[in-house]
This record gives C-alpha cells, sequence and structure tokens, in this order.
C-alpha cells in the first residue's frame, strides 16, 4: 500500500459560497460512510441496484471480476475508487501499478484499511478531483470509473480527463447512472441532485456526445436499466 497524495478539490467554475457536490462529497463523511457501507454489503447493494436503477449488481461485480485479470504491470487508475469496492478481486500479488483515487478523504481512508487487511502492495491513494487530474498524460494503460460519473459536477470535463491521462490505444472501463430510463430512476436522480449527492447526470445521448468530444474511439455502449456500461478506447 503506497501512501497517499493530495490536489486541489476545487473544480473550474466553482461559485465561492455555494454547497456544490464537490463539497458533499470532499467534507461530508456521514454521505461517505452511509454509501460505502451500502454498496459494501451484497444484500443492500443488489436491493438498492434494483429498486432504485433497475440493474443487476452483477454487471458491477462483472467490471470488478475483469480487473483482476489485467496483466501484471498495467497501469490503472481507479476513479473514484470509493471505500476501494474494486480492491476485493486483487491478490496480494495482484503486480499492477494502481492508483486509487477520490475526492472524499473518508472513502480513501475506507479504500486503504481495506488494502491494509488484505495485504495489498502496488497501490497509491490520492487525493482528486475528476474534472482537474494532475497526473501526466498518456499515465495509465486502464481507467476504471465504477458508478462515480453520475457524481461528478463536470463529467465531459471528467471524460476529457480520462482521455488524456489514458495512453493511446488505453482502456476507458465505465458504468454511469443516466436520466431517461423511467419516471422512477428519474425521480431518484433529481432527489439525489437535491442532496447534494449526484452531479449532473446526462442521458444516454449527453453520454455519447461527451465520449466523442473526449476524443475516444472504438465506443462500446450498452444499458441495463438506468445503467450506462461503457468500454472506449483513447
Amino acid at each position: 500500500m503506497g501512501p497517499r497524495t493530495s490536489w486541489p478539490r476545487t473544480a473550474p467554475g466553482t461559485v465561492e459560497g455555494v454547497r456544490t457536490v464537490q463539497d458533499t462529497w470532499s467534507t461530508d463523511r456521514i454521505v461517505a460512510a452511509l454509501y460505502d457501507t451500502a454498496v459494501q454489503r451484497p444484500v443492500t447493494a443488489w436491493l438498492g441496484a434494483r429498486v432504485l436503477w433497475g440493474f443487476d449488481f452483477g454487471v458491477i461485480d462483472e467490471e470488478i471480476r475483469r480487473l483482476g485479470e489485467l496483466p501484471a504491470g498495467t497501469r490503472v487508475l481507479d476513479l473514484p475508487t470509493g471505500g476501494g469496492l474494486a480492491l476485493k478481486t486483487l491478490r496480494p500479488d495482484h503486480g499492477l501499478d494502481y492508483v486509487a483515487a477520490d475526492l472524499s478523504t473518508e472513502m480513501l481512508d475506507r479504500a486503504a484499511s481495506r488494502a491494509s487487511s488484505r495485504a495489498l502492495t502496488g497501490v497509491r491513494f490520492a487525493e482528486a478531483d475528476a474534472s482537474a487530474l494532475e497526473f501526466a498524460d498518456d499515465a495509465f494503460d486502464v481507467v476504471l470509473s465504477l458508478t462515480g460519473l453520475h457524481c461528478f459536477a463536470e463529467p465531459a470535463a471528467a471524460l476529457a480527463e480520462f482521455r488524456r491521462v489514458l495512453r493511446p490505444g488505453g482502456e476507458l472501463r465505465l458504468t454511469t447512472v443516466v436520466r431517461g430510463a423511467g419516471r422512477r430512476h428519474d425521480d431518484a436522480v433529481r432527489l439525489l441532485r437535491g442532496l447534494g449527492v449526484f452531479g449532473h447526470v446526462g442521458t444516454p445521448e449527453d453520454l455519447g456526445r461527451w465520449l466523442d468530444e473526449a476524443g475516444f474511439r472504438h465506443v462500446d455502449r450498452s444499458q441495463s436499466g438506468a445503467l450506462a456500461i461503457v468500454r472506449a478506447t483513447a
């Protein structure tokens, strides 16, 4: 387990004195703790996925399982890592060059604790804003972003940053909630945006446009309920 790096939290265009979704995730440890507890427990994770968003949590489990198949030496950016959900498939000798990044210090503390309890090496933790990353161009082979884009204030900027830090031919593996899948799901989006938990949630068409504008190619998009599943090449 590596050291934690701290980078600026304030996204471009943030208005002073106005609570933003970045404020919620970077400062509200209770929200982070509640969310992490829910997704780490199989019963609540599967129930929430089905009831709120109409998808089978097995979609997320499959993305996490595939992470464990990457060859040693692969440079991975996991953002937002949350409480380290994706780390559960990694072996102690996984051999990946793995950066687990999040805006929330509470999430990073939880992820680091889980990595330590499993004796994972080769994992570094970074406090970072997805829309203003301070990683070098072409720094990663894979960017993993599970159910996080809908929590970003600037998803288009985040996707552009993901593309920038991926090497040519690198892979984006992403899942995100989208609008337009049904009234129940859209009502949940509005509620969570009002609570400051969700950011700018786009439609499938918005997502496709953002990926195109970011410069991704060979985009494979599918959808299960209100969850979009994306695999794209930089």
